[in-house]
């Protein structure tokens, strides 16, 4: 054996879950991502996906992305720099850009890279990252990569943000760079603060908008357009893998910055680009968003519905204010055995256990789609309380009693 193999082959964590039958990840989906999908050919609740606007099977964008390959095949055998720019990237940057009201924006394979491309060039040796705590981890890989001075500021602590810029030189450049909605928790960045320090210490500002678009702001624009701050945000940032059902990512800002990311971002420079049914789908989804408000607005009366019940029935919910809702449980163990009992009894659902977060914050996360119906809402929760009560998490008889 190898000394590479010899040292990997002790991390056995994966292993050891699996032997004691509370291994959560990589499960097998047979259909599409609907809110019912079919897995070891039993039918399961979708309460685990990133769908927000349940479109990645509408038909219509299903038929965009087949006329897509029809007309540009599968993929584009290069990136956008060089032989990778169809017409239709240039469509889609410039209706993104009208989306969230900037002057230009750039497309990239995934939001991954969009944050890791963009986070690590854009401020220099004598400039300043400051990074919530709980930024998502392409945000902190990118840091790593700038040779930036990072401070991390203690998550949606506004003080605790003040205090950090009061470290930077005044004449550096500031970049303040925050998750919109947080992926995990499900609350959103207090922006109208973070801009308030922004003006008082002359920092830029940059949006990670991955679970906001198609949520928050009109028509799905976003953090910033929801708090009526657009002009003072530099840079937002979006996916598409989430509420508009493909893959890839953008960034968008004033056209100077988004000349120099497309001229320098290693992550678009040096990766494929979007392949063609991924752009058409992502035209089609941003159509839909605009001409149906109805989805996002029943995406919000369900969020408020079971973030209400799940609240009077005694769960600890955090600060979420989105339709992600964290069920903090506060043990690994108990996370992991709801997760995979509740998939037995025809929910999915995902269990974010340390080291994703510290031991004492695990929970079930528990997310929503504007094509999830009351009622499979609350079959959903019915078996959530009847597996948390059974594992101590909550006590009906206290919860209702207060």
């Amino acid at each position: 054996m190898g000394l590479l193999k010899a040292k990997l082959s002790k991390y056995d964590v994966p292993q050891t879950l699996m032997k004691a039958g509370l291994y959560p990840f990589f499960r097998e989906i047979e259909s599409d991502q609907d809110t019912v999908v079919s897995i070891k050919g039993k039918k399961v609740l979708m309460f685990g996906s990133n769908s927000y606007l349940g479109l990645t099977n509408h038909p219509k964008i299903k038929e965009a992305a087949k006329k897509a390959i029809d007309k540009y095949g599968t993929g584009c055998a290069g990136s956008r720099f060089l032989n990778g720019t169809l017409d239709i990237h240039i469509e889609l940057e410039n209706k993104l850009a009208l989306l969230v009201q900037k002057e230009s924006a750039v497309c990239f394979s995934t939001g991954f890279q969009v944050n890791l491309g963009v986070v690590s060039i854009l401020a220099g040796r004598d400039d300043y990252l400051l990074l919530d705590e709980l930024d998502h981890a392409s945000i902190i890989e990118g840091s790593r990569l700038s040779f930036s001075k990072v401070f991390k500021f203690a998550h949606n602590d506004m003080n605790s943000l003040e205090s950090k810029l009061k470290l930077c030189d005044p004449v550096s450049v500031k970049m303040i760079v925050a998750d919109g909605i947080f992926s995990m928790e499900g609350d959103i960045i207090n922006l109208p603060e973070v801009v308030r320090l922004s003006k008082k210490y002359n920092a830029s500002i940059m949006i990670d908008d991955a679970h906001s678009l198609g949520v928050l702001g009109r028509n799905g624009a976003g953090t910033a357009d929801h708090f009526g701050l657009t002009n003072d945000v530099d840079l937002i940032m979006g996916t598409f893998s989430k509420s508009l059902a493909a893959l890839g990512g953008f960034i968008a800002g004033d056209e100077a910055v988004i000349n120099y990311i497309k001229h320098n971002s290693r992550s678009l420079l040096f990766s494929a680009s979007m392949t063609p049914a991924s752009v058409a789908t992502v035209l089609c989804a941003i159509d839909i968003m605009e001409n149906e408000p109805e989805r996002i607005q029943h995406l919000w009366n369900i969020t408020r519905y079971a973030n209400d019940r799940f609240k009077t029935l005694g769960f600890d919910t955090g600060k979420t204010a989105s339709p992600i809702i964290p069920l903090f449980i506060r043990d690994d163990i108990k996370a992991l055995k709801m997760a995979q009992s509740l998939l037995q009894d025809g929910v999915f659902v995902n269990p974010v256990v340390s080291p994703g977060v510290p031991k004492e914050d695990s929970l079930i996360r528990f997310s929503l789609m504007a094509t999830h119906t009351i009622k499979q809402v609350d079959i959903a929760i019915d078996k959530i309380t009847k597996c948390a009560t059974k594992l101590g998490v909550i006590n009906l008889s206290e919860a209702f009693h207060s």
